[in-house]
């Protein structure tokens, strides 16, 4: 083994992850795939990520970049989705990049990948081709509709995925008026999260289950459960009523709206008893909210045009993170409105240890996102930056495969690697 690749695991193992010993093999792009891999990543795993030669994940084209100016070792979405990653370039159309996949794969417990189920089958990489040579590889594959059904080949995307689950038609927009645009990848997000869960599960209980097997992970069936949920389902099923948008706020009670004030805006929301003389007295026992019959929401609702006018006047005078720890310390459960330029300047993220800092050969040191669990015997979260592109191919080829150096160098010169 190379002196890089020996100081590479060196450092995975001083990490003292959970997942430490977990070799994992990333052939995806975009999102879900990469960011389902950054997670095993986060708590130890060894991920070796597989790009084209040509250009590598296509999220190496995607913004933020530094002064606007695109760069495809600059990305802030790459850099943030595949930290902890080694990167090795494989032409997969050659039957040579195909090989040398096959072997990473003998010595890897996981594939995580996001391909069109028809792509694999064509290049003669899907689980059935697999299995016979790595039986016990786990395979996780994460699309938007699945690896079977009548959609499963469709060209699809985070949007089609999205809107497949009726959460659009449900929590996006006004009731009388068009829905509006979710947040951006959010299927994908979450689906990798059930991915990586279901994935472990499936990892460690891999000899109980009689060895590898494959996880068919569709992010809209992931965001139906999460976001639609039973409520909806199961209305739907009984009587076929479901729920639907309702804009901001709820319209039979009061207060559950936003309001503005000094510097931004706030989600006041305050709807039982004791919630609402909370807020009473954080806006300092106002003449105006005294009145008995305000201790009901229903009748809060039916006046919640007075009752918006004169929490503004109170909201108008204050900020955001004033209004937040006045209503903290009465027991509301109301928010400020944080923008993501608020969420980086949070001490509490900073001291969680979930806002880090990585030193990035090209970007230079910047902030990227910790781990969401913590394990207080082997904490996770990003060490290492993003790869450049194919920075660890020779490293992983020759260290690792065995590859002679002019066996690699003609591969080189061919375009395989």
């Amino acid at each position: 083994m190379s002196d890089d690749n020996v100081k590479w695991l060196d450092d995975v193992a001083a990490g003292g992850g959970a997942l430490q010993g977990v070799r994992v093999v990333e052939l995806g792009e975009g999102v879900s795939a990469p960011f389902c891999a950054r997670l095993f990543a986060d708590y130890g795993a060894d991920v070796i990520k597989i790009e084209t030669p040509a250009g590598g994940d296509c999220a190496r084209g995607w913004g933020p970049f530094p002064g606007d100016q695109p760069h495809r070792e600059q990305s802030g979405t790459f850099f943030v989705l595949n930290s902890d990653k080694r990167s090795v370039t494989l032409d997969l159309a050659r039957t040579e990049g195909r090989a040398l996949l096959l072997r990473l794969l003998s010595q890897a417990d996981v594939l995580i990948e996001n391909n069109p189920p028809a792509r694999l089958r064509q290049l003669g990489l899907d689980y059935a081709a697999l299995a016979p040579h790595c039986p016990r590889l786990l395979m996780i594959s994460i699309t938007p509709f699945g690896q079977t059904g009548p959609y499963a080949d469709w060209h699809a995307a985070d949007l089609n995925a999205f809107h497949l689950t009726g959460a659009g038609s449900r929590y996006c927009g006004r009731p009388a008026e068009p829905p509006l645009q979710h947040g951006t990848f959010s299927t994908d997000y979450f689906g990798a999260y059930v991915a990586v869960t279901w994935g472990l599960a499936a990892l460690f209980g891999r000899d109980l289950a009689g060895g590898g097997q494959q996880l068919d992970v569709s992010t809209a069936e992931a965001v139906a459960a999460l976001f639609v949920g039973a409520q909806n389902v199961g209305g739907c099923a009984q009587t076929g009523h479901f729920d639907r948008r309702t804009g901001i706020g709820m319209a039979l009670a009061s207060p559950a709206t936003i309001l503005p004030c000094k510097d931004g805006f706030v989600w006041m929301l305050a709807l039982e008893t004791g919630q609402w003389r909370g807020l009473v007295a954080a806006m300092g026992n106002p003449d105006w909210a005294q009145a008995e019959m305000f201790d009901d929401m229903f009748t809060r609702g039916e006046n919640a045009d007075f009752i918006y006018t004169m929490m503004r006047e109170w909201t108008m005078t204050l900020g955001k993170q004033e209004i937040m720890d006045l209503v903290q310390a009465h027991g509301v459960p109301s928010t400020a409105v944080y923008t993501t330029a608020d969420v980086a300047g949070l001490p509490h993220l900073h001291e969680r240890g979930f806002l880090r800092e990585l030193e990035h050969p090209l970007l230079g040191r910047l902030p990227t996102l910790g781990a969401a669990v913590h394990l207080p015997d082997c904490p996770g979260g990003p060490r290492r930056a993003a790869p450049l592109l194919g920075e660890h191919t020779e490293a992983v080829l020759r260290g690792e495969l065995g590859l002679a150096a002019g066996e690699f160098s003609a591969l080189a010169a061919a375009g395989v690697v």
